[in-house]
């Protein structure tokens, strides 16, 4: 008994260090602007509707249809936007949290990348021109260093 007490209270511990909600990026509520995160990867990136709506650690998704969201929920790893849903060219220059136009994409490698798009600057053009694989890598360095931070 005393054996199976102390495996339960080492297992809660280790669900409290590698189970941490990450830092997803649902200022307006839901993560990626409300868009269905599904959807992109189909290349028809569309506002999720409410009543396709679910919480998956700790953050609210929307989905177009009743399909994307059962298709998310047998793979979520696959949909989920890259960096918490953070613009990926910003966790790669400054390892910042930096806000994302949900209409501004890309899918590289199966993986989603959101990023900055408003006024003037659209960091998806500055994604493309520079090397997006060095990018990637020092945006994957930065994101492990404050993924759980505020």
């Amino acid at each position: 008994m005393k054996k199976k007490l102390v495996l339960f209270f080492v297992l809660i511990g280790l669900t409290q260090v590698y189970g941490q909600n990450v830092d997803y990026n649902d200022s307006g509520g839901y993560l990626a602007g409300g868009y269905d995160v599904v959807a992109y990867f189909n290349k028809s990136p569309k506002k999720g509707k409410n009543k396709f709506s679910i919480k998956h650690n700790g953050t609210k998704l929307k989905f177009a249809s009743q399909k994307n969201l059962k298709t998310f929920t047998a793979n979520p790893k696959k949909y989920l936007p890259q960096y918490g849903g953070w613009c990926a060219y910003a966790m790669a220059i400054n390892g910042e949290k930096v806000s994302i136009n949900p209409k501004t994409y890309e899918i590289r490698n199966g993986k989603l990348y959101l990023f900055y798009n408003k006024y003037f600057t659209n960091t998806l053009d500055s994604w493309k021109t520079e090397k997006t694989a060095m990018l990637v890598q020092k945006a994957n360095t930065n994101w492990k260093k404050i993924k759980n931070k505020d």
